[in-house]
């Protein structure tokens, strides 16, 4: 059998010698498992080897938490339109707000850091809009701290912090604008941040305010509902 080589110290396969001391475990991505003995310091070296299925679903419950926290549109009972979905760039969008709470230590993920989580995904229309409009993340995590402070120190937020009150209730605006405008496609980071601009006593919605955000730019924004991708509007 051929040998395989980890480090500096030659390691050949073998099956009939020994185990000698404590020996150590190493992993690698390969079908299969192996012994290997190690003749320079004489240890069995137990090597497990995982196959590329099992690291691909390692990520596969995170996916799914991100997923099933955002709200599911439920369709009318006599209704057969197609049930829409989140697109990818509102499911990274709300992947980053999670993080942002989290990097704030903050115990939710409110609509400030569904805001930032918008303009860190960066590449949807609303996040090109408010861009243009000089609504920037340095900006909105500043006015972040100007109106919920600074969380303690000590404090460490979940792996997925729940979503406020405020959040679930603009998110469940999005869902709802989409299956009231009846339009195929799927529910966009626009409807995302108008929910945000819905709730109007919420953090989002007053830092919103704060950098310059209406009504009127509302309305402009509403145009581009049922969209996330335009490569006209920078």
């Amino acid at each position: 059998m051929a040998s395989y080589s980890f480090s500096a110290i030659p390691i050949s396969s073998s099956t009939s010698q020994p185990s000698h001391g404590n020996c150590s475990v190493f992993s690698a991505i390969l079908p299969r498992h192996l012994n290997l003995y190690n003749s320079f310091i004489g240890c069995k070296l137990t090597v497990r080897l995982l196959s590329s299925s099992h690291l691909a679903t390692k990520h596969r419950p995170a996916l799914a938490t991100v997923q099933f926290s955002l709200p599911t549109p439920k369709p009318k009972s006599d209704s057969s339109a197609k049930v829409p979905k989140w697109s990818a760039r509102a499911i990274k969008s709300f992947t980053m707000a999670e993080l942002e709470a989290r990097k704030f230590k903050y115990p939710n993920t409110g609509t400030e850091t569904l805001l930032m989580g918008i303009l860190v995904e960066g590449t949807s229309i609303a996040a090109k809009f408010l861009r243009a409009n000089g609504i920037t993340l340095f900006n909105v995590r500043e006015e972040t701290v100007n109106l919920l402070g600074k969380s303690d120190m000590y404090f460490f937020s979940p792996e997925h912090p729940p979503l406020s009150e405020p959040a679930q209730r603009a998110l469940n605006w999005a869902v709802e604008q989409k299956l009231k405008s009846g339009e195929d496609g799927e529910i966009t980071t626009t409807h995302m941040l108008l929910g945000i601009w819905s709730e109007a006593e919420s953090a989002g919605h007053k830092i919103l305010e704060t950098l310059g955000f209406d009504d009127e730019k509302a309305k402009e924004l509403a145009k581009y509902m049922d969209k996330d991708y335009d490569f006209n509007l920078k």
